[in-house]
């Protein structure tokens, strides 16, 4: 296959970037996820040994989103304000019940670190610890990493798990032994339903399952009722900002 009709190929186009963020992200933490733990506390030594969550950001918001570039003729993106308006809208609705547990910790005024049980079940955690661009004394090394964290939210992941999740697996699972590109984007079932927010679920951690299920639901259904895929990638990307507003405001870093 030459790279021709690979560029042509709409099913790559769909899988591959976030395949590729995926593998990037899980194969670069698993390398250095042991080191972390031994290296964090040693303040002699360079950031990136330290800190490898701030080089492997970049690293996969660089890589996916050139991904994303090169198949961009592929993707259908129409500019519909009021479907565009919808998403946003849906998406500030669905991210205000994501962060509510963690939230209602602070409003309780509770002081244990990991409350277990049905709160933690529900999220109700401190979620302190995480993706920090504090850990850099430098105020441009501070812009840099935050500024590409937020690339990589507001944009970067916005755009290839909804291409993925919305743009081709809820039509594969409709027709997977056919021509599943004729599926028009939206088509309600309750299996493609099923099967999408299950994957979406169970991709985040444990404490996030109920807040992603609900948002799991609100993005199948902005899908449904636009019939707009860049209305879902809208709503994912407003999520994502002002989960990253909030992360940053308030201390949340574990949320992203």
């Amino acid at each position: 296959m030459n790279l021709a009709r690979i560029r042509q190929d709409q099913t790559l186009a769909h899988v591959v970037p976030l395949v590729a963020f995926m593998l990037i992200g899980g194969g670069l933490t698993v390398l250095t996820g042991s080191l972390e733990s031994v290296f964090r506390d040693h303040v002699y030594l360079s950031w990136w040994r330290r800190y490898p969550e701030q080089w492997i950001y970049p690293l996969q918001t660089l890589l996916a989103g050139g991904l994303v570039i090169f198949w961009w003729r592929q993707y259908e993106l129409k500019w519909e304000p009021g479907k565009l308006l919808l998403g946003a809208v849906l998406g500030a609705v669905g991210i205000g019940i994501w962060i509510l547990p963690t939230q209602l910790y602070e409003w309780w005024g509770m002081t244990e670190e990991e409350p277990g049980g049905w709160k933690e079940s529900l999220g109700i955690l401190p979620r302190r610890d995480g993706f920090n661009p504090g850990v850099f004394e430098s105020p441009m090394a501070w812009w840099a990493a935050t500024v590409f964290r937020f690339l990589r939210a507001v944009v970067v992941v916005s755009l290839v798990e909804e291409l993925l999740w919305r743009g081709f697996l809820m039509r594969f699972i409709l027709n997977p032994d056919g021509d599943y590109w004729k599926v028009p984007f939206g088509t309600f079932s309750w299996r493609s339903y099923l099967v999408v927010t299950a994957l979406v679920v169970f991709i985040h951690s444990p404490a996030d399952w109920a807040a992603a299920f609900v948002w799991g639901t609100l993005m199948y259904g902005c899908a449904v009722w636009t019939r707009s895929l860049l209305a879902c990638v809208v709503m994912h990307a407003v999520a994502n900002f002002l989960m990253g507003w909030y992360a940053l405001s308030f201390g949340k870093y574990g949320l992203w």
